[in-house]
């Protein structure tokens, strides 16, 4: 057992749990997937593109509408909406002239879910 510090978040043993770090060793992903995984939390780092995914939860959208909810410009838009898109978090579809955003699946609503339950427990 480790004689830890009355500091709770900081440790002074020098105490290897080896069975403790030899199975978390042999669960751990790859390191290519670990980031990708990360990339994919980057992506969730900016509010605009936290917003822009809210508003695909209620309707898909095109860029014209997303802009106009949240009082940006198309451009702006459309560069957000493309990190979303490489980040395979959002589709799009076209339609005539106009081009159609969604999300990709509910894999990104649940993130996204997640997270606002994380930020809001008290």
């Amino acid at each position: 057992m480790c004689a830890c510090n009355n500091d709770i978040d900081r440790c002074d043993c020098n105490t290897i749990h080896e069975e403790i770090v030899n199975d978390v060793r042999q669960h751990m992903p790859d390191e290519d997937i670990l980031l990708d995984l990360a990339d994919i939390f980057k992506v969730f780092s900016d509010s605009t593109r936290v917003k822009i995914l809210y508003a695909l939860f209620r309707a898909e959208m095109c860029v014209c509408d997303i802009a106009v909810l949240l009082n940006m410009t198309k451009s702006s838009i459309s560069h957000q909406l493309r990190t979303l898109k490489q980040a395979k978090l959002v589709n799009s579809r076209r339609d005539g002239k106009v081009v159609y955003y969604s999300l990709a699946d509910e894999h990104v609503k649940t993130i996204f879910d997640q997270g606002l339950i994380h930020v809001c427990e008290k």
